[in-house]
């Protein structure tokens, strides 16, 4: 795997674009979302999880920066970056980009690890601890975003 991780080629949809001519806000979730699945199936975390294991995983926790607006067409990519976890919780940030190089949003989470009979937090099976801890030693080499950690506020003078 490349660090930090590479989603599939995406394209923004002419039902996602809003009435100023851009990319909704929701939508640029979902491109989050799907970059994290790419992410998640590295883990051994994919559609078939909650049928095939009995667990799935929730967000408990979501943060997106706007920075430059997509147009209905444009190719994206998101690269996820995991920057830290424990037996129930793992922590990541995304960047969305669009396939000439730029940045466009960045997104940090906050995931859970669900057993689905409760459903309730639980501790992740062995393998896929095992292979999410390899995964965060791999992206533990890359620099920290600048962005992670930011919270929402109007700074006073």
């Amino acid at each position: 795997m490349t660090a930090p991780h590479r989603s599939r080629r995406m394209t923004v949809q002419p039902d996602w674009i809003d009435f100023n001519g851009h990319l909704n806000m929701a939508y640029y979730n979902v491109l989050f979302d799907r970059g994290a699945d790419d992410l998640f199936a590295e883990f051994g975390i994919t559609p078939d999880y909650p049928a095939k294991r009995g667990f799935s995983t929730f967000s408990a926790e979501f943060h997106v920066c706007y920075l430059r607006e997509l147009k209905e067409g444009d190719p994206v990519y998101v690269t996820s970056q995991l920057l830290d976890m424990d037996e129930k919780r793992f922590h990541f940030f995304q960047e969305l980009h669009h396939e000439d190089g730029w940045l466009s949003a960045t997104g940090e989470g906050l995931g859970l690890h669900i057993d689905m009979s409760g459903p309730k937090v639980a501790p992740m099976p062995a393998d896929v601890a095992q292979k999410m801890r390899a995964i965060l030693k791999q992206h533990s080499g890359l620099p920290r975003p600048d962005r992670a950690g930011r919270r929402i506020g109007i700074p006073r003078r």
